[in-house]
């Protein structure tokens, strides 16, 4: 097991983070700033980066809030020093000539996003812990059991380490060991559609820009990465991406140069994986000492690349809260509970609804219902300053 400092005989914390991927890690590097005693708990390290490495199929759309966030945890240049892939326009359409673009300088920012392989984001971030003294990482590690008092929540490693702390962030994913054990309730459906994520080498550099054309069946999108390299995300019935990843590359490059909109530029297909959709959504934010964060608090629909930027808006308004109430003198508690749950339900459940719509009204080849929406997204093209306001909010400015 490793742990980050040489205080190896420390149990008791201030705050205890299960989980260590993106969310976990940029939490524990903020919460640390302010001076909290951190511990950070991790099933599997990331792989250390190499330049020659094949690009990872995971990547993420950064937003310019989440590049502020990680600017903020210190990160960021050590980001920007590894792979990352700058986009400047987006487009989404369904029937050719009548697209609907966004672009950067609508929203007065150079650039919109920045596309980057998700391991990359958690190692920068676990570079980082590695140097802060009131962190110590316990990794590999898992949760046997948990246990909470009014005054604080204790768990139990799988080698009988016994850890306690004032508070425990559960940042564990999707299918939170830590939400389940406090027994928060999950709202959840399958969206009837799985996800195939491909890798393409290109014959020159990814255009600056990423888009999607939807189908009945589920959008097929373009991802920039760096270099003479890109992602493609292609949803549809589980089915199909079954039939689609038992394929050998050779015969899905077929496919997908058949399938995807002549927007795409010549590739070959290198590797690829596909996992399926669901919706979930806890019932509460919070349970006693325990606090969730990111994917254990909420998942969505990946077509707006909008998860892991969610994630990273609920690590800002909780880091802000617990800063707040420590410049006011004050105790971290109900109040402060109250008030991020309060928010974040909000932002969460707003985002979530709007990718149902997109979803649910995309889905159906519904004759009226398809002109209905080829003229809404004409009419967004020409919105002015709601489309502005729209994408600012998207980018969480």
């Amino acid at each position: 097991m490793h742990k980050t400092n040489e205080n190896q005989e420390r149990t008791q914390f201030d705050i205890i983070v299960v989980g260590g991927g993106m969310v976990g890690a940029a939490a524990a590097c903020l919460l640390a700033q302010q001076g909290w005693q951190i511990a950070v708990v991790e099933q599997a390290a990331p792989e250390v980066y190499a330049p020659e490495q094949a690009m990872d199929l995971r990547v993420s759309a950064i937003s310019p809030a989440s590049v502020a966030l990680l600017q903020q945890a210190g990160v960021w240049d050590a980001i920007l020093a590894m792979r990352v892939r700058a986009y400047t326009e987006l487009a989404t359409w369904e029937v050719s000539g009548l697209e609907t673009h966004f672009h950067a300088h609508e929203a007065d920012i150079s650039e919109l996003g920045y596309i980057i392989e998700n391991r990359l984001i958690q190692l920068a971030l676990w570079q980082k812990l590695q140097t802060l003294p009131n962190v110590q990482l316990y990794c590999p590690a898992q949760i046997n059991a948990l246990i909470q008092t009014d005054e604080q929540a204790k768990i139990t490693l799988n080698d009988g380490q016994v850890l306690s702390a004032s508070w425990l962030l559960a940042a564990d994913g999707a299918n939170s060991k830590i939400r389940a054990l406090t027994k928060i309730g999950v709202n959840s459906w399958d969206y009837r559609q799985d996800c195939l994520l491909i890798n393409v080498d290109l014959e020159d550099d990814a255009p600056a820009i990423t888009w999607q054309q939807f189908y009945p069946s589920g959008p097929r999108s373009f991802l920039p990465l760096a270099g003479k390299k890109a992602s493609l995300v292609w949803y549809d019935t589980p089915a199909r991406i079954a039939q689609l990843t038992a394929m050998t590359p050779a015969v899905l490059e077929r496919e997908v140069k058949r399938y995807f909109p002549e927007q795409l530029p010549a590739c070959k297909v290198t590797h690829f994986g596909s996992f399926p959709l669901t919706r979930r959504h806890a019932q509460h934010y919070y349970q006693g000492r325990v606090i969730l964060l990111g994917d254990a608090a909420h998942t969505i629909h990946p077509l707006a690349g909008q998860g892991v930027n969610l994630g990273f808006k609920d690590v800002a308004c909780l880091v802000d809260l617990w800063n707040s109430s420590q410049q006011k003198q004050q105790d971290f508690g109900d109040k402060q509970l109250q008030q991020y749950e309060r928010k974040r339900l909000c932002d969460n459940t707003l985002m979530q609804s709007t990718m149902d719509l997109f979803y649910a009204g995309f889905s159906s080849s519904h004759m009226p219902l398809k002109v209905l929406r080829n003229i809404a997204l004409l009419a967004a093209e020409n919105a002015g300053w709601l489309k502005q306001k729209a994408l600012r909010y998207a980018l969480g400015l």
